[in-house]
């Protein structure tokens, strides 16, 4: 069968179960691949097996970091660790400067635990600062969103970034790395939209079922240090292991050391063990109450896990379909045009995919996993980053009425939907076009080859 029609009908198979049928995202993925895989050359005993095949390999490339990270984020969510680097933020940066300190809590919160999450824990403080100032309560809420969503789509260990460094063949710690450098720019714009939005629309808090004007006090809280070292430890770990590796070179035990260390598995094992033990020390849970954390946190992640390493079959099928090849002869031309190109065809299809089913994280699984298919050492001039990163820019842009993030963004803030539209959607597009904009400036300009 012709490959772009194998392509295409992969295509429908996915938007079709999501959007039309509401099936869960991970039966859609893995029925596309099966068929592709049966459609696609090769012995006929083995177009079944080698989509199993390929499942494993991807689980077993992202299942124990997802994982921890999910033990992470609820750890640090339970243990208070959440709410004392928010409260750092706001002493840093002062009351006065509310705005930005919500926009860095989300930035740097939004890595390792979950947007709704995120956004869940800081609108409480949106709505105290509100109360006190009387004034800027859309500021503060578009705020947070602008950092939360931001790391949400560009920096890994967060699913959707994860799975474009695994499907891509990304070195994490330089997804970490670069991902940040994109999202923070985003970020910035966002804080600008956020206070001229407020000027031009003032928005009343409204009372939320469910949602409490709380400030926990600083002596309830645990040490900032400890707070912030299941944040900052799998960070320093992998991109560590990305910068100081080249430097070092030879096989020394220092070497070994930081292979193993830097290694994202090992990382995250660290951080969940650092995180846990800090909700340990604060809140003395029973043994039941601990285990039923952890199944918790495991029992999101495993969700996740399921739905990623479906993608990466997916595109693994899409390989077999000799999609790339097919696809090559309509990039070819000049090796900047086509690397222009890619980004460019990056952006587009994660955010064609995320306006038709609504979600970041698959539009990234997905369109990374179609371009997995198709790029070559030859058709980029510049590191595959930028193409990771152009596709978790896309996935923001097309933001509306069947995304998950605008109904929490809503009724946890008190928004109505003609206010969400104007606040939550603009914001994504502007999120997403610029840090589109700073992938492609970056690739031209420190295209790290």
């Amino acid at each position: 069968m012709i490959p772009l029609l194998i392509l295409l009908l992969g295509i429908v198979i996915v938007v079709g179960m999501i959007v039309g049928l509401r099936i869960n995202a991970f039966v859609a993925l893995i029925t596309a691949a099966i068929v592709i895989s049966i459609l696609s050359p090769g012995e006929w005993s083995i177009r079944i097996a080698r989509v199993a095949t390929s499942f494993g390999a991807t689980a077993g490339s992202i299942g124990i970091v997802i994982a921890m990270a999910a033990v992470i984020g609820v750890t640090m969510m339970s243990s208070g660790a959440a709410d004392r680097v928010v409260q750092a933020f706001i002493r840093f940066l002062g009351q006065e400067r509310g705005s930005p300190a919500l926009a860095a809590s989300g930035f740097v919160l939004s890595i390792p635990v979950f947007f709704d999450t995120v956004f869940y824990l800081l609108i409480p403080l949106a709505r105290s600062m509100f109360s006190q100032t009387g004034r800027n309560y859309l500021k503060y809420v578009i705020a947070i969103a602008a950092g939360a969503a931001a790391t949400h789509a560009l920096v890994p260990p967060t699913p959707g970034p994860l799975v474009i460094a695994e499907n891509l063949s990304i070195d994490l710690g330089t997804m970490i790395l670069v991902g940040a450098c994109v999202a923070l720019p985003a970020t910035v714009l966002g804080l600008f939209y956020a206070g001229w939005l407020d000027r031009r629309m003032p928005v009343p808090m409204r009372d939320v079922p469910g949602v409490e004007i709380t400030t926990p006090q600083l002596s309830q809280l645990p040490n900032l240090g400890l707070s912030v070292l299941p944040i900052a430890l799998p960070i320093l770990l992998i991109a560590g292991k990305t910068v100081f590796l080249p430097l070092l070179g030879s096989d020394t035990v220092l070497v070994r050391w930081i292979l193993v260390l830097g290694d994202a598995n090992m990382a995250l094992l660290l951080a969940a063990i650092a995180s846990t033990a800090l909700y340990i020390h604060m809140r003395r849970p029973s043994r039941k109450e601990l285990s039923t954390v952890i199944e918790q946190s495991l029992m999101s992640g495993g969700l996740i896990i399921l739905i990623t390493s479906a993608g990466g079959t997916f595109g693994a099928m899409l390989k077999e379909a000799q999609i790339g090849p097919a696809i090559s002869g309509l990039f070819a031309g000049s090796s900047g045009t086509s690397g222009i190109g890619m980004l460019l065809l990056g952006f587009g299809i994660a955010s064609l995919l995320k306006f038709a089913q609504g979600s970041s994280t698959v539009a990234m699984i997905t369109a990374s996993a179609m371009l997995a298919a198709i790029i070559t050492p030859e058709s980029l001039n510049f590191n595959v980053v930028y193409l990771g990163t152009a596709i978790g820019a896309g996935s923001l842009v097309g933001a509306w009425m069947n995304d998950s993030g605008f109904w929490i963004y809503s009724k946890m803030s008190g928004l109505t939907e003609v206010e969400t539209l104007k606040s939550w959607s603009v914001l994504l597009v502007i999120l997403g076009v610029s840090a589109g904009i700073t992938s492609l400036v970056l690739s031209i300009f420190l295209p790290l080859t």
